[in-house]
Protein backbone atom coordinates (compact mmCIF):
# COMPACT_ATOMS: atom_id res chain seq x y z
CA UNK A 1 0.00 0.00 0.00
CA UNK A 2 0.68 3.65 -0.64
CA UNK A 3 2.00 5.85 1.82
CA UNK A 4 2.82 9.41 1.22
CA UNK A 5 3.19 12.58 3.65
CA UNK A 6 2.88 16.05 2.25
CA UNK A 7 4.82 18.65 4.50
CA UNK A 8 3.09 22.10 3.97
CA UNK A 9 1.69 24.90 5.84
CA UNK A 10 -0.41 26.42 3.44
CA UNK A 11 -3.65 24.64 4.51
CA UNK A 12 -5.85 25.03 0.93
CA UNK A 13 -2.64 24.05 -0.45
CA UNK A 14 -2.12 21.46 1.87
CA UNK A 15 -5.56 19.90 1.75
CA UNK A 16 -5.27 20.04 -2.40
CA UNK A 17 -2.45 17.76 -2.39
CA UNK A 18 -3.69 15.69 -0.19
CA UNK A 19 -7.22 15.09 -2.40
CA UNK A 20 -5.00 14.86 -5.24
CA UNK A 21 -2.86 12.09 -3.87
CA UNK A 22 -5.69 10.57 -3.10
CA UNK A 23 -6.43 10.02 -6.18
CA UNK A 24 -3.27 8.07 -7.71
CA UNK A 25 -4.46 4.18 -6.64
CA UNK A 26 -6.63 2.66 -4.54
CA UNK A 27 -6.04 2.54 -0.80
CA UNK A 28 -3.25 4.78 -0.43
CA UNK A 29 -2.49 6.18 2.62
CA UNK A 30 -1.94 10.17 2.39
CA UNK A 31 -0.52 11.90 5.75
CA UNK A 32 0.18 15.65 6.41
CA UNK A 33 1.95 17.94 8.40
CA UNK A 34 1.96 21.74 8.80
CA UNK A 35 5.49 22.10 10.41
CA UNK A 36 8.63 20.30 10.12
CA UNK A 37 8.80 19.57 13.26
CA UNK A 38 5.52 17.37 13.53
CA UNK A 39 6.87 15.91 10.46
CA UNK A 40 9.92 14.36 11.94
CA UNK A 41 7.35 13.15 14.71
CA UNK A 42 5.64 12.15 12.09
CA UNK A 43 7.85 10.07 9.99
CA UNK A 44 9.25 9.05 13.54
CA UNK A 45 5.98 6.96 14.89
CA UNK A 46 3.98 5.83 11.37
CA UNK A 47 7.11 3.34 10.09
CA UNK A 48 8.19 3.71 6.59
CA UNK A 49 7.14 6.06 4.03
CA UNK A 50 7.10 5.72 0.23
CA UNK A 51 8.11 9.46 -0.33
CA UNK A 52 7.64 12.33 1.19
CA UNK A 53 6.39 16.16 -0.78
CA UNK A 54 8.52 18.53 1.08
CA UNK A 55 7.53 22.69 0.78
CA UNK A 56 10.56 25.25 0.88
CA UNK A 57 8.97 27.95 2.44
CA UNK A 58 8.27 26.12 5.67
CA UNK A 59 7.90 28.21 9.33
CA UNK A 60 10.97 28.09 11.71
CA UNK A 61 13.25 26.53 9.38
CA UNK A 62 15.65 26.78 6.38
CA UNK A 63 14.01 25.12 3.50
CA UNK A 64 17.46 23.64 2.33
CA UNK A 65 18.43 22.67 6.23
CA UNK A 66 15.23 20.94 6.11
CA UNK A 67 15.41 18.55 2.91
CA UNK A 68 19.42 17.86 4.14
CA UNK A 69 17.82 17.20 7.48
CA UNK A 70 15.52 14.66 5.80
CA UNK A 71 17.71 13.16 3.50
CA UNK A 72 20.97 12.59 6.31
CA UNK A 73 18.14 10.98 8.65
CA UNK A 74 16.12 9.09 6.21
CA UNK A 75 18.52 8.12 3.72
CA UNK A 76 16.55 4.97 1.63
CA UNK A 77 13.26 7.13 1.81
CA UNK A 78 12.75 9.63 -0.95
CA UNK A 79 12.02 13.16 -1.00
CA UNK A 80 10.26 14.78 -3.37
CA UNK A 81 10.43 19.02 -3.20
CA UNK A 82 7.29 20.42 -3.85
CA UNK A 83 7.44 24.44 -4.25
CA UNK A 84 6.57 28.00 -6.41
CA UNK A 85 10.33 28.76 -6.05
CA UNK A 86 10.91 26.71 -9.52
CA UNK A 87 14.22 29.25 -10.55
CA UNK A 88 17.11 27.43 -11.98
CA UNK A 89 19.56 28.05 -9.57
CA UNK A 90 16.54 26.71 -6.74
CA UNK A 91 16.10 23.40 -8.30
CA UNK A 92 19.24 22.81 -8.88
CA UNK A 93 20.41 23.29 -5.40
CA UNK A 94 17.26 20.86 -4.27
CA UNK A 95 18.85 18.48 -6.51
CA UNK A 96 22.64 18.36 -5.40
CA UNK A 97 21.34 18.09 -1.94
CA UNK A 98 19.87 15.21 -2.56
CA UNK A 99 16.37 15.29 -3.28
CA UNK A 100 14.26 12.75 -5.61
CA UNK A 101 12.91 15.14 -7.29
CA UNK A 102 11.33 19.42 -7.99
CA UNK A 103 7.72 19.58 -8.79
CA UNK A 104 6.57 23.00 -9.32
CA UNK A 105 3.86 24.14 -7.87
CA UNK A 106 2.34 25.86 -10.98
CA UNK A 107 2.17 22.06 -12.42
CA UNK A 108 -1.72 20.86 -13.15
CA UNK A 109 -3.17 18.15 -11.19
CA UNK A 110 -2.29 16.00 -13.70
CA UNK A 111 1.16 16.95 -14.25
CA UNK A 112 1.75 16.83 -10.47
CA UNK A 113 0.70 13.31 -10.43
CA UNK A 114 3.00 12.06 -13.75
CA UNK A 115 6.12 13.57 -11.50
CA UNK A 116 5.04 11.53 -7.83
CA UNK A 117 4.64 8.79 -10.39
CA UNK A 118 8.15 9.38 -11.87
CA UNK A 119 9.65 9.70 -8.49
CA UNK A 120 7.87 6.57 -7.09
CA UNK A 121 9.29 4.75 -10.09
CA UNK A 122 13.04 5.34 -8.83
CA UNK A 123 13.74 8.32 -11.26
CA UNK A 124 14.53 12.37 -10.75
CA UNK A 125 11.81 14.33 -11.82
CA UNK A 126 13.51 17.45 -12.89
CA UNK A 127 10.95 20.39 -14.46
CA UNK A 128 11.60 21.01 -18.02
CA UNK A 129 10.87 24.53 -19.89
CA UNK A 130 12.20 26.50 -17.29
CA UNK A 131 12.16 30.30 -17.95
CA UNK A 132 14.92 32.23 -17.48
CA UNK A 133 15.46 34.83 -14.57
CA UNK A 134 14.33 38.82 -15.44
CA UNK A 135 15.76 41.82 -13.80
CA UNK A 136 12.03 42.53 -12.22
CA UNK A 137 10.54 41.13 -9.16
CA UNK A 138 9.69 37.59 -11.22
CA UNK A 139 12.48 36.77 -9.62
CA UNK A 140 11.68 34.45 -6.86
CA UNK A 141 13.97 35.38 -3.34
CA UNK A 142 15.16 31.55 -2.49
CA UNK A 143 13.32 30.50 1.13
CA UNK A 144 16.96 30.77 2.60
CA UNK A 145 18.87 32.98 5.44
CA UNK A 146 22.14 31.40 4.67
CA UNK A 147 24.47 31.59 1.83
CA UNK A 148 24.98 29.12 -0.90
CA UNK A 149 28.39 27.61 -1.96
CA UNK A 150 28.72 27.60 -6.18
CA UNK A 151 29.27 24.11 -6.69
CA UNK A 152 25.27 23.76 -4.70
CA UNK A 153 23.85 25.28 -7.71
CA UNK A 154 26.02 23.56 -10.49
CA UNK A 155 28.94 25.67 -11.15
CA UNK A 156 32.12 25.11 -11.15
CA UNK A 157 35.45 26.06 -9.47
CA UNK A 158 36.76 28.20 -12.53
CA UNK A 159 32.93 28.91 -13.10
CA UNK A 160 32.56 30.29 -9.92
CA UNK A 161 35.94 32.45 -9.96
CA UNK A 162 34.36 33.95 -13.25
CA UNK A 163 31.48 35.13 -11.40
CA UNK A 164 33.36 36.19 -8.38
CA UNK A 165 35.42 38.58 -10.62
CA UNK A 166 31.69 39.49 -12.01
CA UNK A 167 31.02 40.60 -8.93
CA UNK A 168 33.72 42.45 -8.17
CA UNK A 169 33.27 44.50 -11.42
CA UNK A 170 36.24 43.33 -14.04
CA UNK A 171 35.58 42.92 -17.59
CA UNK A 172 36.48 40.05 -19.54
CA UNK A 173 39.31 41.22 -20.26
CA UNK A 174 40.38 42.08 -16.78
CA UNK A 175 39.06 38.75 -15.80
CA UNK A 176 40.96 37.04 -18.40
CA UNK A 177 44.12 38.35 -16.83
CA UNK A 178 43.19 37.58 -13.70
CA UNK A 179 42.95 33.86 -14.39
CA UNK A 180 45.42 33.37 -17.26
CA UNK A 181 42.97 32.96 -19.38
CA UNK A 182 42.14 34.13 -22.93
CA UNK A 183 39.30 36.38 -23.47
CA UNK A 184 37.29 33.79 -25.16
CA UNK A 185 37.82 31.11 -22.93
CA UNK A 186 36.44 33.73 -20.24
CA UNK A 187 33.46 34.26 -22.21
CA UNK A 188 32.93 30.55 -22.62
CA UNK A 189 32.99 30.01 -18.69
CA UNK A 190 30.52 33.18 -18.59
CA UNK A 191 28.14 31.57 -20.61
CA UNK A 192 28.25 28.38 -18.77
CA UNK A 193 27.79 30.75 -15.44
CA UNK A 194 24.59 32.37 -16.80
CA UNK A 195 23.08 28.68 -17.92
CA UNK A 196 23.62 27.55 -14.81
CA UNK A 197 21.84 30.41 -13.25
CA UNK A 198 19.25 30.58 -15.34
CA UNK A 199 19.87 34.38 -16.84
CA UNK A 200 21.11 35.57 -19.60
CA UNK A 201 23.36 38.27 -18.89
CA UNK A 202 26.46 39.40 -17.05
CA UNK A 203 23.64 42.05 -15.26
CA UNK A 204 21.15 39.16 -14.38
CA UNK A 205 23.98 37.35 -13.12
CA UNK A 206 25.31 39.91 -10.59
CA UNK A 207 21.29 40.32 -9.20
CA UNK A 208 21.02 36.66 -9.43
CA UNK A 209 23.88 36.25 -7.19
CA UNK A 210 23.31 38.68 -4.67
CA UNK A 211 19.67 37.61 -4.37
CA UNK A 212 21.36 34.30 -3.53
CA UNK A 213 24.25 35.09 -1.33
CA UNK A 214 26.34 33.37 -2.73
CA UNK A 215 29.71 32.23 -0.58
CA UNK A 216 32.79 32.78 -2.88
CA UNK A 217 35.11 32.50 0.40
CA UNK A 218 36.96 29.44 -1.28
CA UNK A 219 37.11 30.46 -5.04
CA UNK A 220 40.25 31.27 -4.85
Amino acid sequence: MLKLLVVEDHALVREGLVGLLSQMEEGVEVYESADFESAIGMLDNEGDFDLVLLDLALPGIDGFAGLDILRRRYPAMPVAVVSAFDDTPTVTRVLNLGASGFIPKALNGECLLNAVREVLAGNIFRPSGQQPARMDDAIPVPPSSVSVRPEEIGLTERQAQVLCLMVRGLSNRDIAEQLDLSEGTVKIHATAVFKALGVNSRTQALVTAARYGIDFGDVF
